[in-house]
Formats: C-alpha cells, sequence, structure tokens
C-alpha cells in the first residue's frame, strides 16, 4: 500500500498540465509618457493591518545610519499615520530623489515621486510626495511620439525642478500590456554597468 500510494504522489506531481499561450496584447494602444525621475527607487509598503513600513530597491529598510537609504526610510516613519490614511494598503512604487542622490535636482528637501499618476491629487496632502512629472498620453504607440517627447524635455529641462538640471530621460507605459519601459536621454544603447563605468557619478544607489 505504501508503495502504491507513494507512486500515485509522484505521478500526480510530473504528470502534464495543461497551460495556456497568453493573450497577444496590439501594440497599436495608449502610451502614457512620463519623465525618468534620477533618484534611487523605493516603496511604502502599508499592510492590512495598518502598518507602514519602506524598503529599497533591494531589501527593507528601516531609520537608522546603518539600515536607511538616504533617509527614506525615516520620511515614511515620520509621516506613517497620514501615509496610511491617503494611499492605503498596498506598495506604493516611487523614487527618492533629492540632494546627495543622483543628480540631485535644485529641491529644498528630497522628495518621493510615485511611480503611479493616480495619486495627482492625493499627495498634496502630505509634505515632500508628489508623482512623476507626466508628459503625454498617446492614443497608439508611436516612437515618434516617444522621441519628440524626449527632446521636448531635452530643450525644457527636467519638470522635477523647472527645467535647472537635465534630464535623465523617459518612461513609456503601454496600457495593453502593462508594461513599463525607459528610453534613457545618454547611453540608451548600452548597458546599465558600461554607462556607469563611464559616468561614475551618476552611478545607481539602492
Amino acid at each position: 500500500m505504501t508503495a502504491e500510494v507513494i507512486s500515485i504522489v509522484h505521478e500526480d506531481k510530473y504528470a502534464p498540465t495543461f497551460e495556456a499561450w497568453p493573450k497577444t496584447p496590439r501594440l497599436n494602444k495608449t502610451i502614457h509618457i512620463s519623465e525618468k525621475v534620477d533618484g534611487t527607487n523605493g516603496a511604502i509598503i502599508i499592510t492590512p493591518d495598518g502598518r507602514v513600513a519602506a524598503q529599497s530597491r533591494n531589501r527593507l529598510i528601516t531609520p537608522g545610519k546603518a539600515t536607511d537609504n538616504y533617509g527614506f526610510a525615516s520620511w515614511v516613519h515620520q509621516n506613517a499615520g497620514v501615509l496610511r490614511d491617503v494611499l492605503g494598503v498596498g506598495r506604493h512604487f516611487g523614487e527618492w530623489a533629492g540632494k546627495g542622490i543622483q543628480r540631485g535636482y535644485d529641491l529644498e528637501e528630497r522628495t518621493f515621486f510615485l511611480f503611479n499618476p493616480r495619486w495627482t491629487e492625493e499627495v498634496k496632502e502630505v509634505d515632500r510626495l508628489e508623482v512623476i512629472p507626466q508628459l503625454g498620453v498617446y492614443g497608439r504607440f508611436d516612437s515618434c511620439f516617444i522621441e519628440d517627447t524626449l527632446q521636448h524635455l531635452l530643450d525644457t529641462g527636467s519638470h522635477v525642478d523647472g527645467g535647472k538640471t537635465a534630464p535623465e530621460g523617459v518612461i513609456v507605459f503601454h496600457s495593453a500590456s502593462k508594461q513599463v519601459y525607459k528610453v534613457l536621454a545618454e547611453h540608451d544603447d548600452i548597458p546599465k554597468s558600461v554607462a556607469e563605468a563611464m559616468r561614475p557619478d551618476l552611478r545607481l544607489v539602492g
């Protein structure tokens, strides 16, 4: 009986299963273009039971010289109550930017820029919380729209600080595929590690 049970378990474990090919999104659908903010990646975590935490690109972070990431966790901790009330349960990703981080920008204080534009109005209730600058929405995918938007951004300067800093590039959200793509103003055709070696002052952090 034992051998028979073991045999059945193994048969179930390795038995072929059906998996359908996923639906293929149409390329010529709406795209949203925003500015790529040059800071350090992070997220505000709000759990169903009301706890508020912070993470960097690679790990959970907490306030403290050795455990924080450019003061992001400290800011989240200090504003936990209002962040919980405004954003609600979820993992809210964005870019922590300002003095001493990458481009730095001409900002009085470091600021967290949420990636999701749905929070455009709500962020006004929280100090040093913004949404990444929105540059345009186009009814279909066209690389010309992206190139023109990037060129206009280069001509006018970063929207983060009113044009005082050269922008890093743009982010393209494709509505049908729900995918995000980036187009850099410089070195867009080479790997990030190579670009960082060429510009060590702009090395990715966090």
